[in-house]
């Protein structure tokens, strides 16, 4: 019995100890695995040597690098305010019509003569208003967040659709364009507010009264009402975060395209924000998980869209592989949990 034991122990602390270093590095590994390969596979010829397949690599160019930053940015936003949620035990289906919205209201105002750059204010406001209807139904009608934000997603893209008449509106002249340029070194200014709203998330999350009532509300909901947690404020708060970010991911799209379309864009945006959060660590059961994490993540998928291109994937191809990620990452998640008590 004793040796049985002995012989146990010894093997339960290295499970540990994968366990653990499995927790600290997160997907980083995969992400620097995933473009090393792109490297490779996109200088690949038939003919050539794998060094020449890596120095003739078009993926790990500043170039190319920048413009991965600039495809992360508003899936990084949306993923962002979808962090707060889930770390909740909640879920928000609904920000790529919030997205879609906010950006047809934001080029909308900004042909109003002298109302320009309101058209920012009113994006990001709209964002926040439709977070707050989501947050009351699930803080106050006691709905599932499931069928509020699928029921929100369904109906905010409808009302995308009747803001443009169902037609794409554009503006050539959009006064805050500028968002999509340059801020230094080729980083765009979009990938500059995107690591602005992860910091800003973190600090909120790592450092705040708030922060640890989220996480309290996401580990145990019944403990934290009688911790006295206001549970109602912490829903409404993640609810209306995730909207006002989908709002300002919703501007921040309408300064890449000069326009907005309320049938298309922001199509399928929330399948990544969720695959992004889930890839960074945080659990679908609430009450685990970091900010930087959804950050990894959301390179993750700015990562495989922006290789896929470049080694001449098909759009068709495109989809199934993210949709694997999608279940791969939810894979991952019930791993995560092995072991702690929680499924």
């Amino acid at each position: 019995m004793t040796t049985t034991l002995s012989t146990e122990q010894p093997l339960i602390r290295r499970r540990r100890a994968i366990r653990t270093s499995f927790h600290a590095l997160g997907m980083f590994p995969i992400l620097v695995l995933i473009s090393l390969a792109f490297q490779f596979m996109s200088g690949y010829t038939e003919t050539g040597s794998l060094l020449d397949a890596w120095t003739s690599g078009r993926f790990l160019t500043m170039q190319n690098l920048s413009i991965v930053m600039q495809q992360a940015s508003i899936n990084t936003v949306l993923a962002a305010g979808m962090t707060f949620v889930i770390l909740t035990g909640g879920i928000d289906l609904s920000v790529g019509s919030i997205l879609a919205a906010s950006a047809m209201v934001a080029v909308m105002v900004s042909l109003v003569p002298g109302w320009g750059m309101f058209g920012i204010a009113a994006g990001i406001l709209l964002g926040l208003f439709l977070g707050a209807v989501n947050g009351g139904l699930v803080a106050f009608g006691k709905l599932p967040p499931f069928i509020v934000t699928l029921g929100s997603l369904t109906a905010v893209r409808g009302l995308a659709r009747v803001l443009g008449d169902d037609k794409t509106v554009f503006n050539a002249d959009l006064p805050f364009a500028a968002i999509s340029g340059n801020a230094f070194l080729g980083i765009s200014w979009l990938t500059v507010m995107a690591f602005a709203v992860i910091v800003i998330s973190w600090i909120i999350l790592r450092f705040t009264t708030l922060g640890v009532r989220i996480y309290a509300v996401g580990g145990n909901e019944a403990a934290a009402k009688l911790a006295g947690i206001k549970v109602w404020q912490i829903l409404m708060f993640v609810y209306c975060a995730s909207g006002l970010l989908a709002g300002l991911g919703g501007v921040m799209s309408s300064t890449r395209l000069l326009a907005a379309n309320g049938l298309q864009l922001g199509q399928s945006y929330e399948l990544d924000a969720i695959a992004a959060v889930i890839l960074g660590g945080t659990s679908f059961v609430g009450g685990v998980g970091t900010i930087w994490g959804t950050l990894i993540g959301a390179l993750i998928i700015a990562v495989l869209s922006n290789g896929l291109i470049l080694t001449g994937v098909s759009d068709v191809w495109q989809f199934i592989i993210k949709g694997l990620v999608i279940i791969c990452a939810v894979a991952l998640d019930r791993y995560r949990l092995m072991g702690s008590g929680r499924t």
